[in-house]
């Protein structure tokens, strides 16, 4: 991958005006972000274009703005027999199309892990891959690595392993050396920055606190139950707050709880896991920490607000954290009306995966968010993967979420959109645990009978 980022840089520089074309997660806003800011360095005039899906529209509209050369962040891999009559470059971390016999993939510039046998599902982000050239382009730009700390853990790249690993290690000790990035072995809730602590229970879903996940009132008994104080001078306590001694004993009580609930040790031992830190943000913010600050892009990108997260990625701490904080507040307010719309609809179980569909109920931004969080919630068959439909603008939004048992099973989401999307039409792609396309209207039905034929392949059952 580093040869590519510096045939990369070296394309670049030939440029002097550049277009980026990002992804609205909390990845893709965190690479565009890397990406101005290299090129701001070295004095390269450029705008930036995020977007939900890289499709014929967009692509066509790229090629009306005849812009000397297109940089694409988080996205592009899977679409590169679209990509004609484009002067670009991919920084990515999705499963390539597979076009080997019509694109000849040497005379791709693209730096992408899958290209060299590496999972872009943990190695390596897309803010990650943009940094690699971003580094290339000029060595400071090492203090740009807890961007692409932010981004990986954006995309979850953590959870498999309870720590970032691969690559993802290489750009954590560049961040470390330049003082952008820390890290510790602490509880791996959302929230310990800002949120009180019972609610950081409350909200547990990797692993399930039995009788406490869900349960705001069961959690403040539980902690009174265990001599930990709730409230300070401040109010509540935050998991920041507590001494040692008392993160210690709520940890070990409830590894305690979820191995009297019959999972083993080794489940309850997911509580704990490398904590992603950055030290040049005041402690106490959401800033200050990858989960909160990744969950503050996604808020800004999930409602059509990306540059605002941009904003915050290049360092505005005035106007645009104000902005973001509002977007949080409504971002939080729908995925509860999310999950509400997903359970009265109801999940319908097939043979091999499990669905729902949120019509018009649902954003089509967050239904993938969405569908994570039910899959997590203890409330759906864990042993089959979910696929959530929400009705958008371009088509029907379907996202697909896995776990890492099933993906060691043989579960790849990304085959099965790429697969879907050659058969019905569309756009998507990502990554064996977590998947997502757009299909045309109508089409759920087909798709579920396809997605269902080739998850019970992939699990090793004989599907006519």
């Amino acid at each position: 991958m580093h040869s590519k980022a510096k045939k990369i840089a070296e394309r670049i520089r030939t440029h002097s005006e550049v277009k980026i074309c990002s992804h609205i997660d909390a990845d893709g806003i965190a690479a565009a972000g890397i990406a101005s800011l290299a090129l701001d360095g070295i004095g390269v005039e450029h705008s930036v274009t995020f977007v939900k899906n890289l499709d014929e529209q967009v692509i066509e509209e790229l090629r009306n703005e005849n812009k000397e050369l297109v940089w694409f962040t988080d996205l592009g891999s899977g679409s590169l027999e679209m990509l004609s009559g484009l002067n670009y470059v991919i920084t990515d971390h999705h499963v390539p199309s597979d076009v080997q016999s019509r694109v000849d993939e040497r005379q791709i510039l693209e730096v992408n892990p899958h290209r060299v046998g590496k999972d872009g599902a943990v190695d390596i982000c897309g803010a990650g891959t943009t940094y690699l050239v971003a580094v290339a382009l000029d060595r400071i730009n090492t203090e740009l690595a807890f961007l692409a700390v932010l981004g990986a853990i954006g995309d979850m790249q953590d959870q498999s392993n309870l720590k970032l690993v691969g690559t993802n290690r290489t750009i954590m000790e560049d961040g470390r050396r330049a003082g952008v990035l820390d890290w510790v072995m602490d509880a791996r809730f959302f929230g310990r920055e800002t949120k009180p602590i019972p609610r950081l229970l409350q909200y547990s879903n990797d692993p399930l606190l039995p009788g406490l996940t869900g349960n705001w009132h069961a959690c403040r008994e539980f902690l009174e139950g265990i001599e930990v104080p709730l409230k300070n001078l401040n109010g509540y306590r935050r998991w920041i707050d507590l001494a040692p001694f008392e993160s210690e004993r709520i940890l070990s009580e409830l590894e305690n709880l979820v191995v009297a609930s019959g999972r083993d040790r080794d489940h309850a031992r997911r509580l704990v896991g490398e904590v992603y830190l950055f030290p040049r943000e005041e402690e106490g913010t959401e800033l200050h920490e990858a989960k909160e600050f990744a969950t503050l892009l996604n808020a800004c990108g999930r409602y059509e607000k990306a540059n605002i997260g941009f904003a915050l990625c290049k360092g505005d701490r005035e106007e645009a954290l104000d902005e973001a904080h509002i977007l949080l507040k409504g971002h939080r307010g729908a995925l509860v009306d999310s999950l509400r719309v997903a359970k009265n609809a109801g999940v319908v179980k097939m043979d091999y995966i499990q669905y729902f569909h949120g019509g018009s109920k649902i954003l089509d931004s967050v239904v993938g968010i969405t569908a994570g969080m039910l899959m997590g919630s203890g409330e759906v068959d864990s042993g089959l993967p979910l696929f959530a439909f929400a009705n958008s603008e371009d088509g029907v939004k379907v996202s697909a979420r896995g776990t890492r048992e099933l993906v060691s099973k043989g579960l790849d989401l990304s085959i099965v959109m790429n697969t879907v999307c050659e058969k019905l039409g569309g756009v998507g792609g990502g990554h064996n645990i977590a998947a997502g396309a757009t299909i045309p209207y109508g089409k759920e039905e087909e798709l579920l009978e396809i997605a269902d034929k080739i998850v019970g392949n992939q699990m090793g059952k004989a599907v006519a």
